[in-house]
C-alpha cells in the first residue's frame, strides 16, 4: 500500500474515532448541565463522519486500488492527491466548526470549497488511471 493511501486510511480511522467522540458528547447533552449547547455540535459530528472517514476512506482506497501507469510514475501525480489530502482535512474543520459557530457562513463555505477542491484534484488524479482491464 503506498504511503498516501497508509496516511489517508489513518486519517479516516482517526475522523471515525473523532467523530463518535463527538457524537457521545451530543448524546450526553441532557445529562450534562449546559448541555443543550452542545447540540450544536452536530454539523461538525456529520462533517467528521460523511466527508471525513466515508469520503477520505474511499479517496485512500482508491488511490490504492485503481490500475498503474505501466510507465513513468505508475500512481500518476502523487502532489495532487497530496494536496487534496490537506485540502479535504482542512475543510473538514473549517466547515464543521464553521456550522457549529453562529454567523460563520463565509467561512463555512470556504471549508466546503476545500473540500470541493479536494476532489477535483483527486479526480485529475485518478481519469488518467481509469481505464479497460488489460489496457
Amino acid at each position: 500500500m503506498p504511503v498516501l493511501s497508509v496516511w489517508m486510511v489513518r486519517t479516516a480511522l482517526l475522523q471515525l474515532s473523532l467523530g463518535f467522540m463527538v457524537g457521545g458528547l451530543i448524546l450526553m447533552r441532557n445529562a450534562l448541565p449546559g448541555g443543550a449547547s452542545l447540540y450544536r455540535l452536530v454539523p461538525l459530528h456529520l462533517e467528521m463522519l460523511l466527508i471525513g472517514w466515508l469520503v477520505q476512506l474511499a479517496m485512500g482506497v482508491g488511490f490504492w486500488m485503481l490500475p498503474k501507469f505501466r510507465e513513468g510514475r505508475p500512481r500518476g501525480r502523487e502532489e495532487l492527491v497530496w494536496t487534496a489530502y490537506v485540502c479535504l482535512n482542512s475543510g473538514v474543520l473549517i466547515a464543521g466548526i464553521a456550522q457549529s459557530a453562529d454567523g460563520a457562513a463565509l467561512l463555512a463555505l470556504t471549508g466546503r470549497g476545500a473540500e470541493a477542491l479536494a476532489a477535483v484534484l483527486f479526480l485529475a488524479n485518478a481519469w488518467p488511471r481509469i481505464k479497460p482491464f488489460g489496457v
